[in-house]
């Protein structure tokens, strides 16, 4: 019997060859953009999963307050935090302090190499995360000073085959270093890459007996993880619980010295798996992905997946009528209901079963595209994956009974008695059903399009709006990683002053970060000379030469500039407006000559900058302090005067590795850089945007196949209507009016739903895009054309057919 089910159901997709394939093709499109969608989505939530101890890890995040108002949430907070709540609290069982380094050249022999990814970590690193060790003693790796742990990668490009254990190396030409270990590169879903790892006690010891950063606890910029010990059943100790006790703790200990800056810092607790996906606090050991943007693609996958089911549910329906009499044969010689059920079941099986292997190939197919387009790394290795093969048949039984069930019933629901007579119709009911189904999809699609188009509409916002600052024409040289600190003030401006004979270039200068970074200092304690310490609040502080406000255009509301005339500009600072204000100057000219006391010093307030965007334009404006440093080590931006850049470039790498020897040759464009930190939402915006427009794809096919019925079912009333003198212009215009109305009352249930969800996203940015009227109205005339043209064939092909062909046999 099911052998004939299955015979009887390829027949009939070949018999229906045109409905068959848009149903095949809608389905595996739809499943496999949500396969697609899924792996992303799974390899986003898996972040962290592998850490054996992963349930009882917490990381330590720290809130700043000033005069009662948050200033900064840190990732990485205070250096003592995680020694010191390990000593107190009976409910640590072990804590691990990470802090993030620069980048460093580390030899060995003739091999010099340029590792990116360094960290300071304490012993307890390998005993709580579940990196695997290479080679190694997991609780000596980290234990000395003046050792090094290497992954895996950068031992074999330093050491080749050799074994690197006990092995020497030179860290920027400097230290002598010995390797005590080698671990396994950091898989791609944590939220923690090292390339090397450096001990913490080498830290403290750098730092001598008089500086120790373990009893620190105003030296922020040390991510801080406690392992919570597990009670007698297993589970973590509760983190609430603990984190309650941080408060009462944190008075006791540095109360004193809070209050008198009129400031607080509040300890929280924040689980290991929550970190990718929740976190954007400063000091990030990398940027995180979005929790938001991972449940949006999950909402559109299911839109997707359930655009091509209701695609099956609307044809299958539709051809209730050109199927009654099959029906109503089966059951006159003696078909059960049941054994009708199995059989249109079956033919869903078969259709299903076709539009997942199509699917596959679909998927085989796009791993690149969709790579590039969402920065993941999915490889065909994904195809052999379980990862993979549970959702594609998860979709597979779940469509297949969904799809199936409802046409089902109905079909297997006929009176032969009524159908052999020719007294069948199309129920009111399965009307209301075909049109609430194509309002669904139609609603789904202008919903995901008013999106695309609101975050294109909000990046280019973004990228139009002046930064304050002028980073065109600006080639950024990466800071020298080796330098002898006696002669670098002398290669530095020897570096600057050769340059600037160069024709092709305007200007010069060195800061700590560029525009489109966050300042890596961020300091408290800062108030007017005179003024009680209550009065001190939290800058972000920009180490800066002579030179960075010319180079950058900054403009001046009030004051000067630096200037090497002035003898005592090494202790001058520039404010821009916000951090003016913030001092309690409504007027920048106020300011100006403002003694203002800085870590116990004095500095003298010299100019005000008007506001700019140090980053993008989802940040508010920060109160930013320039402050004077004339041999700054750190960043070089030039501004090019010449269209001859790889002679520009050419030059200025010559003379870069004649005054810094040793040091990579590392340049990029401002302008690119800057808006690197769009990146993912453009990436977010051109993912959106491509299942969007599959979403509307699939749904256009179904449609493509209902208008093909509905024509059929007008047949014998076009060509009556043709008689009695209707035009074509006037029967396409009839066909055409029921599908507008439909989407109609859709764009009316999808606008409202549109306009809450853009509304929410928008919330995540300082500076954010009006939303437009034509950001709705746009979709709408687009819809509304994709669906006509796609009637317009079966309408028009039915206006134009001879009527006496369509009523002959009445």
């Amino acid at each position: 019997m099911l052998q004939n089910y299955f015979k009887i159901a390829w027949r009939n997709l070949v018999r229906n060859k045109a409905f068959s394939a848009i149903n095949i093709l809608g389905l595996s499109i739809g499943i496999a953009a949500c396969v697609l969608i899924l792996q992303y989505v799974t390899f986003e939530l898996s972040y962290d999963n592998f850490h054996t101890k992963g349930d009882r890890i917490y990381r330590v995040l720290q809130d700043r307050y000033d005069k009662g108002k948050l200033s900064t949430q840190w990732a990485g907070g205070a250096q003592a935090a995680g020694n010191s709540f390990k000593a107190a609290f009976g409910e640590v069982e072990d804590y691990v302090k990470v802090l993030k380094q620069r980048a460093l050249i580390a030899d060995y022999g003739e091999k010099s190499l340029k590792v990116e990814r360094v960290f300071i970590a304490s012993e307890s690193f390998f005993k709580i995360f579940s990196y695997p060790l290479i080679a190694g003693d997991v609780n000596t790796i980290l234990a000395e000073p003046n050792t090094v742990a290497l992954s895996e990668s950068v031992a074999h490009r330093l050491f080749g085959n050799e074994n690197p254990m006990g092995k020497t190396i030179r860290i920027n030409q400097e230290r002598a270093v010995k390797v005590t270990g080698v671990y396994q590169d950091m898989p791609a879903n944590t939220h923690l890459h090292a390339d090397l790892l450096i001990p913490h006690v080498t830290f403290i010891k750098d730092m001598g007996k008089d500086n120790n950063p373990d009893q620190a606890w105003m030296w922020d910029g040390a991510l801080s993880y406690l392992l919570l010990r597990p009670d007698r059943n297993g589970e973590p100790a509760n983190p609430k619980a603990l984190e309650a006790k941080f408060e009462p703790y944190i008075q006791k200990t540095i109360g004193a010295e809070l209050k008198k800056y009129d400031a607080d810092a509040v300890y929280k607790l924040q689980p290991l798996h929550d970190i990718h996906l929740y976190s954007h606090y400063m000091e990030e050991a990398e940027p995180n992905g979005d929790g938001n943007t991972v449940y949006l693609l999950l909402g559109i996958a299911f839109f997707i997946v359930v655009i091509a089911w209701v695609n099956y549910i609307n044809l299958a329906t539709a051809r209730a009528i050109n199927r009654a009499k099959e029906v109503g044969v089966r059951k006159a010689v003696g078909s059960l209901r049941g054994q009708l059920i199995r059989q249109f079941m079956t033919e869903s099986v078969v259709l299903n079963g076709l539009a997942v292997g199509l699917a596959l190939v679909i998927v085989a197919v796009s791993i690149p595209m969709f790579n590039q387009l969402s920065g993941q790394q999915m490889s065909f290795s994904l195809l052999v994956s379980p990862t993979f093969w549970l959702p594609l048949l998860g979709l597979f039984v779940i469509g297949a009974f969904l799809s199936g069930l409802y046409p089902a019933f109905v079909l297997s629901g006929f009176k032969p008695v009524s159908v052999l007579k020719g007294k069948v119709s199309t129920s009111s009911q399965g009307i209301v059903l075909r049109k609430s189904l194509v309002v669904f999809q139609f609603a789904a699609s202008l919903f995901l399009l008013v999106g695309t188009l609101a975050v294109f509409h909000q990046i280019q916002y973004m990228r139009a709006q002046s930064l304050g600052l002028n980073i065109d024409q600006t080639l950024v040289i990466n800071p020298p990683i080796v330098k002898t600190d006696s002669t670098f003030m002398r290669q530095m401006l020897a570096f600057k002053d050769e340059l600037l004979r160069r024709p092709g270039i305007r200007s010069i200068a060195a800061s700590t970060v560029v525009p489109g970074q966050a300042s890596d200092w961020n300091a408290g304690g800062i108030r007017l000379k005179g003024t009680d310490e209550s009065k001190s609040q939290q800058y972000r502080i920009i180490g800066v030469d002579y030179d960075f406000l010319k180079t950058f255009d900054l403009k001046l509301l009030a004051g000067r500039n630096f200037a090497k005339e002035f003898g005592s500009d090494p202790k001058a600072l520039i404010f821009n407006k916000k951090a003016v204000q913030q001092l309690g100057f409504n007027r920048p000219e106020d300011a100006i000559g403002k003694q203002i006391e800085f870590w116990g010093e004095t500095f003298t307030l010299v100019g005000v900058t008007d506001n700019f965007h140090q980053q993008s334009l989802r940040d508010a404006y920060e109160p930013l302090i320039l402050r004077l440093i004339p041999d700054v080590r750190g960043y070089f931006s030039i501004k090019l005067a010449s269209s001859e850049l790889n002679s520009t470039i050419a030059t200025i790498r010559t003379e870069w590795n004649h005054f810094f020897p040793g040091n990579p040759f590392e340049y990029s464009f401002l302008d690119e850089r800057f808006n690197e930190q769009y990146r993912a939402d453009q990436r977010f915006g051109q993912v959106f945007g491509l299942f969007t427009g599959l979403a509307i794809l699939v749904a256009c096919l179904g449609l493509f196949g209902l208008a093909s019925f509905t024509t059929a079912q007008r047949t014998k009333e076009i060509g009556i209507r043709k008689v009695l003198g209707a035009s074509v212009a006037e029967i396409v215009q009839m066909l055409y009016r029921e599908f507008a109305v439909l989407i109609l009352i859709a764009f009316v249930v999808a606008t409202p739903l549109a306009w809450y969800a853009i509304s929410q996203w928008l919330q995540g940015f300082a500076f954010r895009a009006a939303i437009q009227w034509w950001l709705f109205a746009l979709p709408f005339a687009l819809v509304l054309l994709i669906a006509l043209l796609t009637v317009s064939f079966q309408s028009i092909k039915a206006a134009l057919a001879n009527p006496v062909k369509s009523l002959r046999s009445e």
